[in-house]
């Protein structure tokens, strides 16, 4: 599974380098603008090996003031290198020096937190390539409507029989859910469904199996088709590392469950 990152990694760069400030006793400066975020990064899992790419040529604008003379200044900074904006020499200098100082000390953190947010896939928008979903003949028994497998989600009985173990759940729009043993818990961002209970009845939720603080979100649609019920899973939001993972645990713990559960 392959992912753009490059809007994103536009996003998180300018997050993180715009705003940086940089004080000596003599003067002070700051990182003012992105003027400039030109190449592109990706990552993808294959075979269970992560791949990252990137390259980008960056330029930040900065600007600060000579605390003697009040005197205010500006520049550029290209990454990896810092680079004068200017040719006059002057007490200007002494800004200068602090960009190329600690300004490219803090850049460079800066940029180390970016790559960082990269290989852990945090915040990427993502939605699993294959679009993951089962069918339940409603030709033969048992006959399942659309709410009754909707029910399957929201009513605790039967969450603790595809869990097998215990879970607790508050079955509503902002409510909490515990599932798996606590490995898998969330809320529940919305519960909807037609008045006559048909094709748009569907729930989303938020489900934390990924690092701390970390959620992807999950939307089920129940769709009624001729003959069966179509129960079809959007997942955005998973760190690369979990993608493959994070498809396992859905097709054989919780729809192959499903399945079981109906025979």
């Amino acid at each position: 599974t392959e992912r753009d990152a490059t809007s994103w990694s536009k996003g998180k760069l300018r997050e993180l380098l715009v705003g940086i400030a940089m004080e000596i006793q003599a003067g002070c400066c700051v990182i003012s603008e992105l003027k400039q975020v030109e190449g592109e990064a990706s990552c993808s899992n294959r075979k269970g090996k992560l791949i990252f790419f990137y390259e980008w040529n960056i330029k930040l604008a900065w600007k600060g003031t000579v605390k003697e003379s009040c005197v205010k200044h500006k520049g550029l900074i290209e990454v990896p290198s810092a680079k004068d904006a200017g040719k006059k020499k002057g007490d200007g200098d002494i800004l200068k020096d602090l960009v190329k100082t600690t300004g490219a000390t803090k850049v460079r953190e800066a940029l180390g937190k970016y790559l960082k947010a990269l290989k852990t896939g945090r915040g990427i928008p993502c939605v699993l390539k294959s679009p993951l979903s089962i069918q339940v003949d409603q030709a033969s028994p048992p006959y399942l409507t659309v709410e009754q497998l909707y029910s399957i989600f929201i009513v605790k009985d039967l969450v603790q029989e595809v869990c097998k173990s215990p879970a607790v759940l508050e079955a509503e729009k902002g409510g909490k859910f515990h599932m798996f043993d606590g490995n898998i818990t969330g809320e529940y961002v919305e519960l909807v469904t037609t008045e006559d209970k048909l094709p748009s009845s569907w729930c989303t939720n938020k489900t934390s199996v990924f690092p701390p603080e970390h959620y992807a979100t999950v939307a089920l649609n129940f769709v009624p088709t001729v003959g069966q019920t179509e129960l079809q899973l959007d997942c955005k939001g998973v760190p690369v590392c979990k993608e493959e993972n994070t498809k396992s645990c859905w097709q054989k713990q919780h729809f192959g469950e499903i399945k079981g559960l109906l025979h």
